[in-house]
């Protein structure tokens, strides 16, 4: 695919064998992914109204995310689970710590990070789409990766029409460097962004 930026860490090839092990908990922690990235625009929406090219964009992705959210739930009760309780997300919850800044930069960072995770969405959804046990899952994530891509270069280019190219690509370059630490260092466990087994 064609990536608008590389990660500065990939995730080793048996994560995605690893992580299917317990098919069911990675469709219920999926599901509450897509249902944080909702929330996440719905968020920017109410901080930024004043930003109709913003507004248009994230309630965009918001209907894509529901709509993502509905068929990873469809495939979890049809293999026999239920949506389980949110939990913290130990990935997310580490990349906002390391944010710092300002509110000058607020938006910018919530946009670049938001266009990190869907990066990184799209490189495990491949790595399932190839690697994993169920026929079904493998089709969902063959499906769902060009997907992210699209809204990888969406936050991005929204970053650099909101806040500028120049600033826009100097931060994220500092956040690869973060994602990346983060992504290789938090715990593994059967979610779309645990750490590795080590």
């Amino acid at each position: 695919m064609n990536y608008a930026f590389e990660l500065g860490w990939h995730t080793p090839g048996t994560w995605a064998h690893d992580v299917t092990d317990n098919p069911l908990a990675l469709l219920s922690d999926h599901a509450h992914c897509e249902l944080q990235a909702a929330v996440a625009c719905q968020a920017l929406i109410s901080r930024y109204p004043d930003r109709p090219h913003l507004v248009d964009a994230a309630a965009l992705v918001i209907e894509e995310e529901m709509g993502h959210f509905r068929r990873v739930v469809d495939l979890l009760r049809k293999l026999g689970g239920e949506l389980g309780d949110t939990e913290s997300n130990p990935y997310a919850d580490k990349l906002r710590r390391g944010l710092g800044g300002t509110s000058k930069s607020s938006l910018m960072d919530r946009l670049l990070l938001a266009s990190m995770i869907e990066r990184r969405s799209c490189e495990r959804f491949e790595m399932l789409a190839e690697k994993a046990r169920q026929p079904e899952l493998r089709e969902l994530y063959s499906s769902l990766a060009p997907e992210e891509l699209v809204h990888q270069r969406l936050f991005l280019n929204l970053a650099e029409s909101e806040c500028g190219v120049e600033e826009s690509q100097a931060r994220l370059a500092v956040l690869i460097d973060l994602e990346s630490t983060v992504a290789a260092q938090v715990p593994f466990a059967n979610r779309m962004h645990g750490g590795q087994k080590l």
